[in-house]
């Protein structure tokens, strides 16, 4: 675990930084979900998630999966910067025949779970995951990562449902609550409500937490699980496109490519230091 937050604060810098390069060169991408969540990311994979020996592939590993699987670029930065994985080559994101695709595939990265999208399929894998890891006994913990705007779909609370009846406190979901989806706020498509008390009502330990703090990150996974019995729900307080004043809870910047003034503006905020 590393417990220097300001350097893990500097890393999120860093991987904002390189999509925004990787979005900008490749023409596609999908920044305001990737910035919404890195600090989600980076906080997994550098204090929360057990991988023996640094093996992507061990049996006993801890499972993430990103269901919100449009923010692939920002997984992909994070798999780069924690385990130096050369298969991670970020300059090939979205090219043809490339392993990084705009969506994540499992078929040739070691770290990809599962292929996903943004429907609502993520949240049954990890249930599943998370049940198969009951049967056999094994310590391993499963994480997902959902957005809010995907809890549209009704497979996730089926999903949440059959966790609680199954006890599966060895699974965590952590919603990114940016309060948009593609084109729109969404609680002007559909709106969610009262998301913790759902949550709660599926029988779930839930927690809310500052998806942008990773101290509070950490300290609120540190010792997951939290209550015997039952899965776990933090509700991530995140802001979509976060750290580009222009892409902030902007709807359009849900997959918009910066034009070279955007471009520039954004390296500004960033801070680069080139």
């Amino acid at each position: 675990m590393k417990s220097n937050y300001d350097e893990l604060n500097d890393v999120s810098r860093k991987l904002r930084l390189e999509c925004l390069r990787v979005t900008f060169n490749s023409g596609m991408g999908h920044l305001g979900p990737d910035f919404s969540c890195l600090d989600i990311l980076v906080t997994l994979y550098s204090n929360i998630l057990n991988f023996p020996g640094g093996d992507l592939t061990h049996p006993d590993r801890d499972r993430f999966i990103l269901s919100k699987g449009h923010a692939a670029l920002a997984l992909y930065a994070t798999l780069r910067e924690c385990f130096g994985d050369s298969s991670y080559d970020l300059d090939t994101f979205n090219s043809y025949d490339s392993a990084l695709a705009g969506h994540p595939s499992n078929k040739r990265l070691s770290g990809i779970e599962t292929s996903t999208g943004a429907l609502g399929h993520g949240m049954p894998f990890a249930v599943g995951c998370a049940l198969a890891a009951k049967l056999t006994r094994s310590n391993r913990r499963v994480f997902v990562l959902v957005g809010d705007g995907e809890l549209q779909e009704g497979s996730n609370w089926e999903a949440a449902m059959y966790a609680s009846a199954q006890q599966l406190d060895n699974l965590a979901v952590i919603v990114d609550r940016n309060n948009l989806q593609q084109g729109r706020f969404i609680e002007e498509v559909n709106t969610l409500g009262a998301l913790e008390e759902k949550w709660l009502a599926f029988g779930w330990e839930v927690r809310p937490v500052d998806g942008h703090d990773i101290r509070a990150i950490t300290q609120a996974l540190t010792h997951f699980p939290h209550i015997e019995g039952r899965p776990t729900c933090l509700v991530a307080d995140t802001t979509k496109g976060k750290g580009v004043s222009f892409m902030e809870n902007n709807p359009a910047w849900h997959h918009k490519v910066p034009n070279m003034h955007e471009y520039e503006l954004a390296l500004a905020e960033l801070g680069d230091k080139q």
